[in-house]
């Protein structure tokens, strides 16, 4: 059984790697090649070396872009985890201790399932919705509340300082639901006598956030960072199908997404795609690199 241990595990894992390299592997290799050429998507194009890359760090458009994802970095994560982790907190021990139990507020099972309903809906819905939600005069849902109450409509997707932040709020309000889940898994597995205890010492809900649930939570709060950092820098749907002309308007929503797509299939610049695709994966992996870095800390036992 021994001698026969290797022979076994390489042939169960040869079919999966092969096709591991073959679709994820090769295509990344393919990218890194195009990025050091000045393909136009016909001739074969000649080998450039780092030209592009150059090109990329003098390019006003790339540097507005990656300044519109230190935004999304900062505002998507702390604003989806903190409303999830309040929402998650307030369903699952809210309710306080009822019978010696920890309980959640009334009516949680069915606040779950709406919490988690923006999540199943596609990102092209979204825009088509939120375009209705965000319509600049009061026949948008939100103009249409604000006129009501007497206050000028609001150009929320074509006034430039606030263009960005309203599709920030579109994809915390999609996020928020998944996360509130995922936090409420990670809450159900924290013994309910640490509650029990806490709040027979005198803590209050407050104190329970706080002092209990974050650190107990904390491993899942760090996966949650790292996977809403690598959404902020992949918003490309929803700022192509719900901007105004693709990143506008005067480029104040634009992503690096969205440029890789202009600057290969409107532009036909296939290699200076390549090289801000190439860019924007290793700063999708340097951010998740740092943040599991920065954020590891010893585990709490319970």
């Amino acid at each position: 059984m021994r001698h026969g241990k290797y022979p076994f595990v390489i042939g169960f894992l040869l079919a999966p790697v092969t096709l591991y390299v073959v679709f994820v592997i090769a295509p990344y290799a393919q990218a890194f090649y195009m990025a050091a050429t000045n393909w136009r998507g016909l001739s074969p194009g000649q080998f450039v070396g780092f030209e592009n890359f150059e090109r990329l760090f003098q390019d006003d458009v790339f540097w507005k872009a990656l300044q519109h994802h230190g935004v999304l970095l900062l505002a998507l994560p702390l604003l989806t985890i903190a409303i999830a982790l309040f929402l998650a907190f307030m369903l699952n021990v809210g309710g306080g201790a009822k019978q010696g139990v920890m309980v959640g507020v009334r009516g949680s099972k069915f606040y779950r399932v709406v919490f988690f309903l923006p999540q199943v809906l596609a990102v092209a819905i979204l825009g088509v919705l939120f375009q209705a939600v965000y319509r600049a005069d009061e026949s948008g849902l939100i103009n249409g509340l604000l006129g009501s109450l007497g206050v000028e409509p609001l150009g929320f997707l074509i006034n430039p300082n606030i263009a960005l932040w309203s599709i920030i709020g579109v994809l915390v309000w999609q996020a928020v639901g998944f996360y509130v889940v995922l936090f409420s898994a990670g809450m159900a597995s924290i013994p309910k006598d640490i509650y029990e205890a806490a709040m027979l010492d005198g803590a209050s809900r407050v104190g329970l956030f706080f002092r209990v649930t974050i650190p107990l939570l904390w491993d899942t709060l760090q996966v949650a960072w790292v996977y809403l950092g690598i959404m902020a820098f992949d918003a490309f749907a929803i700022v192509w199908t719900l901007s105004v002309d693709q990143g506008g308007p005067d480029g104040s929503t634009t992503v690096l997404g969205a440029e890789i797509y202009r600057n290969a299939f409107v532009f036909s610049k296939y290699g200076y795609a390549s090289a801000m695709g190439v860019a924007l994966f290793f700063l999708t992996l340097t951010f998740a690199a740092l943040s599991l870095r920065v954020s590891r800390r010893e585990s709490v036992e319970m």
